[in-house]
């Protein structure tokens, strides 16, 4: 993460971005294989013919694109793609990838067959962008020796391999990118049933007995991701340990997201702020994205970055060309009444 990024840890339970428990315990947790995989069920059946077309052909599958919000599970995927091949994997990272050469350390290590998991490629420094063009069509790299009118262009071959790109904002890769990917997935929010069955199966995983109407609970609060449903179980584990006696019943579901401050649809305090600043303070919009940060004492990033998103998306909140707008819906739930004359 830059130094000018946002700090999305901050969002505690409830933000998408993995923090140190979430890598700890995610290869625990993730499956191994596209059967095992819950959600995401056309991409898991177009990815499951590449592959198995691939492995008839008897040739290394097409490069992979998947694009999608954090904590989704796009790198569970790239790890299951090199399951289902019997390969082995290298990951690395869009910011890793600072020079050319850096790329090119990786590439020409390779082993034939392998798979290259490349996460937050939007990230990739543009020299790098351009020799990966020619690595995913020939599989080539040019490695330039020397410097000024002396410098000299040496290819150099490397192993057949599959690129598996993961990206946050598939908008920010340039098309001549984005075109060498023979399979692009969106991989979107989860519904809440298919995220109940992976809390369930999360628990057994870490020896919780979880009650059902318990793992209900903790899916419709987990803002349609896995990750969020996963951290919201192990915080139910630990209330129920802590405070209660072992037992995961609704109740202590219930009890210990009020305590980490999830309501019923996933909203957390920076949520609720926002929208309660939109609705009290400036009759629900519209308002500009900066004015609306200063009220709830944030900085603009923050709010656009890590509360926006999900509110666009609930439909508590649109944007406008004019600024931020209340929906009838935020005024719904925070338990308000719209004034004459209000917005939405």
């Amino acid at each position: 993460m830059s130094d000018n990024e946002p700090d999305l840890y901050e969002r505690g339970v409830v933000s998408p971005e993995a923090g140190a428990d979430d890598r700890a315990l995610d290869g625990a947790l993730r499956p191994r294989m596209l059967e095992d995989f819950v959600g995401q069920d056309r991409v898991r059946e177009q990815l499951s013919l590449v592959l198995r077309g691939a492995q008839s052909r008897g040739r290394a599958p097409d490069h992979v694109l998947m694009s999608g919000g954090p904590g989704l599970g796009k790198t569970t995927l790239a790890m299951i793609i090199a399951n289902e091949l019997g390969a082995p994997l290298r990951i690395t990272s869009g910011p890793a990838i600072e020079r050319s050469g850096d790329l090119a350390a990786v590439l020409s290590t390779l082993q034939e067959g392998e798979v290259l998991f490349l996460d937050e490629i939007h990230r990739m420094a543009r020299p790098a962008e351009e020799m990966l063009y020619v690595a995913m069509e020939d599989f080539r790299v040019d490695v330039v020796v020397g410097k000024g009118p002396g410098a000299t262009a040496i290819p150099l071959d490397i192993a057949p391999f599959t690129l598996v790109g993961a990206t946050t904002r598939a908008g920010l890769l340039p098309a001549p990118l984005r075109d060498r990917f023979g399979f692009t997935a969106h991989v979107d929010f989860y519904r809440p049933e298919d995220l109940e069955t992976i809390v369930r199966r999360s628990a057994g995983l870490l020896g919780v007995d979880l009650a059902p109407d318990a793992a209900q609970e903790v899916a419709r609060r987990s803002r349609g991701t896995p990750r969020i449903a996963n951290r919201l179980l192990r915080r139910v584990r630990d209330y129920a340990e802590v405070r209660g006696d072992g037992t995961l019943d609704r109740a202590t579901a219930r009890a210990a997201l009020s305590l980490y401050e999830v309501d019923e649809l996933g909203l957390d305090r920076l949520d609720r702020a926002v929208l309660d600043a939109l609705l009290r303070r400036f009759r629900g919009g519209p308002v500009g994205l900066s004015t609306l940060a200063v009220s709830v004492g944030e900085e603009p990033e923050t709010v656009e970055v890590v509360a926006e998103p999900f509110l666009v998306r609930a439909g508590f909140m649109a944007r406008t060309p004019r600024g931020r707008v209340a929906t009838p819906r935020a005024w719904e739930h925070m338990g308000l009444t719209p004034p004459d004359g209000a917005a939405g």
